[in-house]
């Protein structure tokens, strides 16, 4: 891509709009409650946009569509649409409970029910998975989307435009202004940005079904023979339905690795639950509330957002392997990375086929089919060998297909130069970056700074050193984010999305099911929350090792269930002689909003025909 004068303005007004708005917004931030909650004044709007900003950045943009082009196709939207019934269910059961109970972090409210110590593992648990999963993820996904626009440009004769150097501009850019704000500079930011994300959205489906209508059906890329149900002159929507027939579905088999059937019963709630409930940088919005009616519209409103993104990056992911298949197959070629991991993968195969005890088997998507059609030949006929033999396999995939390259292709082959939208496009791109990772850094620095620098290094910090403490947490997160980005390159991780939530395993089911259980249980001892937060990396960690082919929504079901009944025993073993009680929060309005509530109930009602639509 080669930005236009228009499209450089574009691109640098409404960055610096962005920037300015939070700062102007958030100029008086003194107290802790003004830095960490932007002083408990957020109203619905603003929460609701601010949630989705929050939620959806490259992360979606560059691992979701990336998911979608793959053959994992549209059941990856289950993300999306489940996450608008978990949001309704939060807004009603989770949010009084927290709000009641005047909290600034999650791992607050677990000390309130269980004890200290809980308190102070979720605290760790979460600053480990924020420094070192998701802030770095959501740096290398935004950098992965500028180095494949722009890899080699040259930025004002500064630097080079690579995976370093984009990490540590966006790291430097949304460092800057959290830290400068906090919370509050991140709610409005995020109302341009989030509406910047949807109008973005938008456009690029449309110019991608548009591009599909005027492609000649031999160029597209099909999952079989489609020539006699769509011609040339069909529509981009008839040509999108008639080669993705296969994709187009949400039920796929429980011996699928990534969202079998089996996860959509349990498993696939349990990091929804976690991430809209539990979660500090998303439930932070909703703690700011100026009252629970106005965050639990704040939420609904969110809710209903949440049904039209598979539609405007889901569809889109699609569409971008019909479209540019071989550019993905070249993006793969020229990564090192996937080549070297593909002849580790082949080495593997050739010692396996040794090896008539092997448990090994070894798939591949077409593009390496079609560039090894020999290999690929051989290797399909070992895997018919194993597979007769009826044992627990181990599977290994051969890539011919970068798929995380899909939206990136969109917007540099479709999007039109010269007039200010390939511009707006990589604003709305950066700016998802931005967005989620200062949401990020804010909440890493505000559980840093009130469960662990008040509560054991400063019990007398005074509020004006706890704001600085945040700020300089900002900082020293940045720098750790910027580092490990360049390093989820590697293939190994199965692509960026999948990264993340395969590593919140080790710590979201057992944090539901801590929650949940202390919630519904008035009796569990503060123990047994202690015990649950602990046993759950274990279990999930053991069943990785164990039994490596179990999808790991299926992994966090288990050890949900696992937890749930360590804790129930030890609570039938010594339960508590009197039910603790939570503190209560006198100055915030906690009457509930009967206007949320019959939207919710339609959102829900909505997200059930999607799913009888696709099933």
């Amino acid at each position: 891509m080669d930005l236009s004068f228009v499209d450089i303005l574009v691109f640098f007004v409404f960055i610096i709009s962005v920037v300015a708005v939070g700062m102007l917004k958030s100029r008086r931030e003194a107290t802790s409650e003004d830095y960490f909650l932007a002083g408990r004044g957020l109203s619905w709007w603003l929460i609701g946009f601010s949630l989705i900003a929050a939620n959806i950045s490259t992360e979606q943009f560059v691992g979701m569509s990336g998911s979608a082009a793959a053959p994992l196709g549209l059941a990856i939207a289950s993300y999306e649409w489940m996450a608008a019934i978990t949001l309704i269910v939060v807004a009603f059961v989770f949010l009084p409970n927290f709000l009641r109970s005047g909290i600034y972090t999650i791992p607050e409210f677990f000390g309130y029910r269980y004890n200290e110590a809980s308190r102070t593992i979720m605290a760790a648990f979460t600053m480990i998975i924020y420094v070192f999963v998701t802030i770095s993820a959501v740096v290398y996904s935004g950098a992965l989307t500028i180095n494949t626009l722009f890899e080699g440009q040259e930025f004002f004769g500064l630097f080079t435009i690579n995976i370093v150097t984009a990490s540590w501009v966006i790291g430097i850019i949304a460092g800057g202004y959290v830290a400068f704000g906090g919370l509050k500079a991140c709610a409005w930011a995020d109302l341009l940005q989030g509406s910047a994300l949807i109008a973005g959205g938008a456009i690029v489906v449309i110019m991608a079904m548009n591009k599909l209508g005027d492609s000649s059906v031999a160029s597209l890329a099909a999952g079989g023979d489609v020539s006699a149900t769509i011609t040339d002159a069909s529509s981009g929507i008839a040509k999108f339905f008639a080669l993705n027939k296969d994709k187009l579905h949400m039920v796929l088999p429980k011996s699928d690795a990534d969202i079998p059937w089996t996860a959509l019963v349990i498993g696939l709630w349990i990091p929804n639950f976690y991430y809209w409930g539990l979660n500090q940088y998303i439930t932070q919005r909703t703690l700011g509330a100026k009252s629970l009616s106005q965050g639990q519209k704040g939420i609904v409103f969110a809710a209903a957002l949440k049904l039209i993104i598979p539609f405007i990056i889901v569809i889109p992911g699609i569409i971008a392997f019909n479209l540019f298949s071989k550019d993905m197959a070249d993006e793969a070629a020229k990564d090192t990375r996937i080549v070297q991991a593909n002849q580790q993968i082949v080495a593997e195969y050739e010692q396996a086929a040794a090896d008539n005890e092997s448990n090994l088997i070894f798939e591949f998507d077409d593009g390496w089919k079609y560039s090894n059609p020999e290999k690929a030949a051989e290797i399909a006929a070992y895997n018919d060998r194993v597979n007769a033999r009826d044992i627990e396999t181990e599977k290994r995939v051969l890539l011919g297909y970068k798929y995380d390259s899909a939206f990136a292709l969109l917007i540099g082959k479709l999007i039109p130069s010269g007039r200010g939208l390939q511009g707006f496009m990589l604003a709305a791109i950066l700016g998802a970056v931005i967005s989620s990772l200062a949401s990020m850094l804010n909440s890493a620095s505000t559980i840093f700074t009130m469960d662990i620098y008040k509560k054991y290094i400063s019990r007398q910090a005074t509020q004006k050193s706890l704001v600085t403490i945040g700020r300089i947490c900002v900082g020293v997160f940045v720098v750790i984010g910027c580092f490990i980005s360049p390093i989820l390159a590697n293939p190994k991780f199965g692509g960026i999305f999948k990264y993340i939530q395969e590593f919140q395993g080790f710590i979201s089911p057992g944090i539901l099911a801590v929650f949940l259980f202390g919630i519904v249980v008035k009796r569990v001892p503060g123990f047994a929350g202690v015990v649950g937060l602990l046993i759950n990396p274990l279990i999930y960690a053991v069943l990785k090792i164990a039994v490596p082919s179990l999808a790991f929504l299926d992994r966090m079901a288990l050890s949900f269930g696992c937890v749930l009944i360590v804790m129930a025993i030890l609570t039938a073993i010594k339960p508590l002689k009197n039910p603790k009680k939570l503190p209560h929060n006198t100055d915030i309005d906690l009457k509930s909003s009967p206007i949320a509530k019959l939207f919710g109930i339609v959102v829900i009602a909505l997200t059930l025909v999607l799913y009888i639509i696709f099933w």
